[in-house]
Parts: C-alpha cells; sequence; structure tokens
C-alpha cells in the first residue's frame, strides 16, 4: 500500500524545527496532521458535517485536546487505569485552540463541527500547548472545510532580557512574560497569559515579536494547502435569507431600538423592552411558518447589534450612559462570613463576586495526576457562575469550561503577588462564588481575591485589580472606540474583549479574544493604556475598604509551623510503620507531615490552636534534636544498676548517671534512690567517642558548707 505522505519543516530560527505531516494517519477525516517538535508529537483531526441542522443559526463547534498518558510512559491513576474526562488543564488548551479558530470561521457556516488534537508522543521539556493551535489550523488548512485561516499560537516568553518562541520547560523557569498568543498572517486575534508585573509597551512588543513567528507558520499551512490540493473549499448553503424582510424590520424598529439603547435604562428594564418592541413586530406579520419568523428574530438581532454600536461610535454613549472611559460604581467589604479564615464582598454595578480564603496544611496540596504536568499545588482557585447570578433557571452540573478558564485567568493573576513559598506555610484555597454578572465576573473575582487574602493576613507583595476592555468599531475599521468596565451586552455585541489585570507596578495577566480582523497595534496601545487607567482606579476603591493585610490570621484560622530537622531523624520522627508520627498526632491533635527536601527533613505542624502545636514541637524536638554538652534535661529513670542510673534525656537517648555523680555525699548503694519511672533533673556533663552520654545530678545542686 502506497502512502502519499506529505511534509513541511517550519524553521524556529534557533535551530529547532517544527514539521508538520499528512496523509498517513486518520486518512478518514475531513483532515488530519501530525506535528511533531523534538520528540513531542500531536495528532490533530477535523470533521465537518456536510449539512447543517435545520434551525442552527451558529457554528456548532466543538474542540477537545486529550493528552495519552502513553505518551509519556505513563499508566493512568484511578480505578479504571484509563483516559477519563478531559483535567482542567486539557480543557485550558481546548479553550485556548477553541478561541482562536472560532472567529476565522465564515460567519454563515453552521455544520457540526469537531476538532481533536491527541498528545501522542510527548518531550518532558518541550510544552505541547504551544503546538496545539497550529496544529488544529493545519488540519483544517488540509481539508475541504471552509475556514478564513491558517492561524496559528505559539509561547512567547521573556529569559534573561531576552524574548523566546516556544521555550522549554526549564527556560520558562527564569521567566518574566508569559504568553500564548494566536493569529493569522494579518492580524492577532487572541492572547492569554501572565507576567512580573511589566509595562504596557512591553506587552506589545512581546505580541508582535510572537507574530513574526506565527506569519512563518501561516505561511508554511498555506504551502501546504497546495501541495496536498485543498485551495477549492466546499460549497454550502447554510442560511435561509429574505432581503425584504430584513429592510422592513430595519426600517420599522432601528429608531425604537436606538432610544431604548440611549435611555440608560437598567439591564432588566433594558432586555423587556427591547423584546417588546421584537414581539410587538412580529405580531404584526400575521401567520408565519418558523423560517420567517426564526429570520425575523436573527434581523431584530442585527437592528440591536446596529444601534447599540451606533451609539457609542455617534454619541460615546454606552446602553447604561456611561462614557467609555467610565468605571461603574464599586463598593466592598472584608470580614463578612465570620467563620471564614478570610472573606469579601466585591460588587462593581450589577456584578458581585462572595469570594473566600481558606488556609489548609501541606495535606491539603492538589495532585495533579496529568500525563504532561504532574505533581501538586498549594494555590487553588474556584470560580462559580450559578444560574441565579443572571436570574436563570440553569441545573448545576459542575465548573464547565468556561469555569474553569475564568477561574485560571482569575488564579494566574493572583498568584503573582503571593508570598514566596518559604514565607507562606500554607496551602491556600480561593473560592470566587458569583452572585450577580453583568460583564467580567472574572475580575470582579480578582479583585475579591485580592480582598479577602489581606483579610485573612496573607502577606501579599501588591493588591492586583482587573477590567475588562470592549471595542466598537465600525464596518470599514477607520472608527473605533475603546470601552472600559464593558458590560455583558457589551461583550456579546463588540469586537473584543480584553482583560487586564495587574498592580500598581504593571501587568500580571491578560486574556484577550478578538471577533475581528484588522486590529492595529496603535489601538492595542491605546485599549492598554486605558485599561490601566481604570486598573488604577479600582485599586483607589479598593483601598478604602482595606490597604494593606492584617498583621495577623484570624484568631480562628489554623496555625503552622515549619521545622528543619536533620535527615537522620526523620526515620525516628515518623517510626516503624508510622507508630510515632501517628502517637503525636492523636495526643496532640495537631497535623504533622514530613518531607525530605534539600538534605534536610521539612516538617510542618499544623493546628487551630497554639497549645497542640506546641506539644507536637517539643516532641518532634526532642527526637529531632542531639544532646548538647552543658544542657541541662528533664529525664526520667530507665533502669537501676549498683554502679548508678541510666536516664532517658530525650526519646530513644539514655545516659548514664553514675553513682557518684548524684549528690554531693557519698552515696554507698543505689538501693532506696531512684525508682523506676522517676524524674530527674541533670546535666550532660560529655559525650564520648562511642556515643555514650555522662550526666550529673549534683552539678546542678548547690555545693553544702565546708566545715
Amino acid at each position: 500500500m502506497s502512502l502519499n505522505v506529505i511534509k513541511k519543516v517550519i524553521d524556529l530560527g534557533d535551530g529547532r524545527t517544527i514539521e508538520i505531516e499528512t496523509g498517513k494517519l486518520a486518512k478518514q477525516a475531513d483532515g488530519s496532521v501530525v506535528i511533531k517538535m523534538g520528540d513531542t508529537m500531536l495528532l490533530a483531526t477535523v470533521v465537518s458535517s456536510p449539512e447543517a441542522k435545520e434551525g442552527v443559526d451558529f457554528l456548532p463547534l466543538s474542540v477537545d485536546y486529550q493528552e495519552k498518558y502513553a505518551a509519556t510512559g505513563r499508566i493512568p491513576g484511578g480505578f479504571l487505569r484509563r483516559e477519563a474526562r478531559l483535567s482542567d488543564y486539557e480543557v485550558l488548551i481546548s479553550r485556548l485552540v477553541d478561541r482562536a479558530l472560532r472567529p476565522m470561521f465564515p460567519e454563515d457556516y453552521h455544520a457540526d463541527t469537531q476538532v481533536m488534537i491527541s498528545l501522542i508522543s510527548a518531550d518532558k521539556d518541550i510544552m505541547p500547548d504551544c503546538l496545539a493551535g497550529l496544529a488544529a489550523s493545519a488540519a483544517l488548512s488540509v481539508s475541504n472545510i471552509p475556514f478564513n485561516g491558517p492561524i496559528s499560537e505559539v509561547r512567547v516568553a521573556k529569559i534573561d532580557g531576552q524574548l523566546v518562541i516556544n521555550p522549554t520547560l526549564t527556560q520558562l523557569q527564569n521567566a518574566t512574560l508569559e504568553f500564548i498568543v494566536a493569529g493569522s498572517e494579518h492580524d492577532i486575534n487572541m492572547v492569554e497569559g501572565e507576567s512580573k508585573e511589566i509595562q504596557e509597551a512591553e506587552l506589545v512588543e512581546a505580541i508582535k515579536f510572537a507574530h513574526t513567528a506565527i506569519k512563518i507558520q501561516c505561511l508554511a499551512q498555506k504551502e501546504l494547502t497546495i501541495e496536498v490540493g485543498k485551495t477549492e473549499k466546499r460549497v454550502y448553503n447554510h442560511e435561509h435569507s429574505n432581503e425584504d424582510l430584513k429592510k422592513a424590520i430595519y426600517a420599522a424598529t432601528y429608531d425604537q431600538v436606538y432610544a431604548i439603547a440611549s435611555s440608560a435604562s437598567a439591564k432588566d428594564e433594558r432586555g423587556a423592552k427591547f423584546k417588546e418592541v421584537r414581539d410587538t413586530y412580529i405580531a404584526t406579520l400575521g401567520e408565519i411558518d418558523d423560517i420567517t419568523k426564526g429570520l425575523a428574530k436573527k434581523y431584530y438581532h442585527d437592528v440591536e447589534y446596529d444601534a447599540i454600536r451606533n451609539l457609542v461610535l455617534d454619541e460615546g454613549k454606552r446602553l447604561d450612559g456611561r462614557t467609555t472611559t467610565q468605571i461603574r460604581p464599586i463598593w466592598s467589604e472584608v470580614g463578612y462570613l465570620p467563620s471564614a479564615h478570610g472573606s469579601a464582598v466585591f460588587t462593581r454595578g450589577e456584578t458581585q463576586s462572595l469570594t473566600t480564603v481558606t488556609l489548609g496544611a501541606k495535606d491539603d496540596e492538589q495532585m495533579i495526576d496529568g500525563a504532561f504536568i504532574n505533581g501538586y499545588q498549594k494555590f487553588l482557585l474556584h470560580y462559580n457562575f450559578p444560574g441565579f447570578s443572571t436570574g436563570e433557571v440553569r441545573p448545576n452540573r459542575g465548573a464547565g469550561r468556561r469555569e474553569i478558564g475564568h477561574g485560571n485567568l482569575a488564579m494566574r493573576s493572583l498568584k503573582r503577588v503571593l508570598p514566596a513559598e518559604d514565607e507562606n506555610p500554607y496551602t491556600i484555597r480561593i473560592v470566587s462564588d458569583i452572585l450577580e454578572s453583568n460583564g467580567s465576573s472574572s475580575m470582579a473575582t480578582v479583585c475579591a481575591g485580592t480582598l479577602a487574602l489581606m483579610d485573612a493576613g496573607i502577606k501579599i507583595t501588591n493588591p492586583v485589580s482587573g477590567i475588562a476592555m470592549g471595542l466598537i468599531t465600525n464596518e470599514m475599521g477607520t472608527k473605533y472606540a475603546i470601552l472600559s468596565d464593558i458590560l455583558g451586552d457589551e461583550d456579546h455585541l463588540g469586537d473584543m474583549d480584553f482583560k487586564v489585570t495587574g498592580t500598581v507596578n504593571g501587568i500580571v495577566a491578560v486574556q484577550m479574544d478578538l471577533k475581528i480582523n484588522g486590529l492595529s497595534y496603535e489601538v492595542l496601545t491605546n485599549a492598554l493604556n486605558q485599561a490601566k487607567d481604570g486598573r488604577l482606579h479600582i485599586l483607589g476603591e479598593m483601598a478604602k475598604t482595606i490597604t494593606a493585610p492584617r498583621e495577623d490570621y484570624k484568631p480562628h484560622a489554623p496555625r503552622i509551623v515549619t521545622l528543619r530537622i536533620d535527615k537522620e531523624f526523620i526515620g525516628a520522627v515518623i517510626g516503624p510503620g508510622g507508630k510515632i508520627i501517628q502517637e503525636m498526632q492523636r495526643e496532640t491533635g495537631a497535623t504533622i507531615s514530613i518531607e525530605e527536601k534539600d538534605n534536610q527533613g521539612i516538617v510542618q505542624v499544623f493546628a487551630d490552636n497554639k497549645a497542640s502545636i506546641d506539644a507536637a514541637v517539643t516532641r518532634i524536638r526532642n527526637i529531632a534534636s542531639k544532646p548538647e554538652v552543658g544542657e541541662i534535661y528533664e529525664g526520667k529513670v530507665k533502669s537501676i544498676m549498683p554502679f548508678g542510673a541510666f536516664v532517658e534525656i530525650m526519646p530513644g537517648k539514655d545516659g548514664l548517671l553514675h553513682i557518684s555523680e548524684i549528690d554531693h555525699r557519698r552515696i554507698e548503694t543505689m538501693d532506696g534512690i531512684f525508682q523506676i519511672g522517676d524524674e530527674v533533673r541533670v546535666k550532660l556533663l560529655d559525650v564520648d567517642k562511642q556515643g555514650k552520654l555522662k550526666l550529673s545530678r549534683k552539678a546542678l545542686l548547690p555545693r553544702p558548707e565546708s566545715k
């Protein structure tokens, strides 16, 4: 059997290459490719239904990235020992690809489309996430599916002052900025990442640098499309149309919609008025079929879209009456929940987050068991978006992809200001419950998370705030308006959703999704500068509630003491089969964890009261301490001999208290001097070469007066 295998090689310019191969695997898919960089290999496939389902007026696109454990020579954990539902890490990569691809499909293409990307081989130091977008786009490029690409995604990082494309995992440990950037050969359409309080110009520079690499990868895909012979895409017709109806709806409703949009009504009132106009007009049409009714609703939506955008462009006025730069009213409160270790309520306009901070021990760390990423993390942020926050009835099915993505953005933002690991012994869990939502609840989570951390007494380096920016442009791209602190409707009807978080010193995280082509770097720079003004304003409002972390943790918050002991004592603290450490936990009420690190034993003692911690710490120190000559110990008689007594001064450490060292007076016999179990205060006089301890009691007694 002969194979028509076609390959393209992309030179990254530093000796590394990316190889695209098609024609060997998964040939029954509409398009399939294998991307290879080093030993990392991704298989991407795309399939799109021949026709759209009746009544569907959007693109039903699903993107799934999954890592095969065999790619890293591992067997999955859990009872089933097989790949299960996507992990949060896989969901986040799926979202990165989805957000880059979705704007590139024709607006009138509505066929079910599925993109699947699998990690089939992994190089431990070459991260697959920065190759996933390239793999998906290349699979579309070698198919006959309509697609206005190609696009690609790259990771750009600054390491030792130099910008690098797709750095290794090892290199990233020293990065001051790290962003995944996606775009076509002409435009950028997605940015996501984090940084160490960088300035706006540095972010723009990094995006430009990434775009240069993206252009090269897009060119390689275009060449591949020609070689495969897929320049002609499938013909489709997924939309009904009625131009006369469209013109009639526009003429009958535009002025009414524009008036409602400019009335600065509240969200619910405005929505009800828009619906009334729509329903009133549709009623005038009389008996109509479902297709005509669906078209009427679609065309009316277009009227809303145009009216709201024109209001902003022509008058600089927004749905709620604000100017383009104005931030909605903010109020916040800390310590709202008396039993939480830290809590805050942050409300901006009609968006509200109730956020809690919980402090835990090392045992509370989250285990990450992925094919590529595995280990433990001690900072967790969970974001919940219940239906009631938008006045909807919606079943609670757990966190979806949106919740995972929004939570990850907030987590990226706040982890940048946490104290260093050796200064913070706690596992920290932040939970943001969105109680109201009308625009940018993820940014409310960042603000509420900052306030709750300070309320909990966590010594963050700087408060962080976040703001969501929007963009409205005309069809020619000659006129635009940048919107600060966007509403939900402005997100839906706008051309950009650009979230920026940062401190007074600079940007710590960014997430940008662009729905149009042609965002210039001038507009991007203006948006970033406007975002900075808004971010600083929000920080000022937050400072009215709390300006710095509390001096101490809450009285009911657990306490942690960290001890470092010699490696040789780890076994003694644990005991045979864990007997000693379990006994200490049972008797003191403290939780004790121990690990070997840097050739030392790191012991953490965790309890909700000082007495438990003190008792556990004393016992650990007694076990793990070496007897020191000259020190005084409260010992216990373990055995009695004719020549003296053996006294235990530390757990497992006995010394000889010779009969001559018991008292200044001469003692002839040990009879009646001590009983086994008696407590006796002794001083360590010497430790001989064999490690034997010489104790004295008389050294602690006053000398008798000479006669």
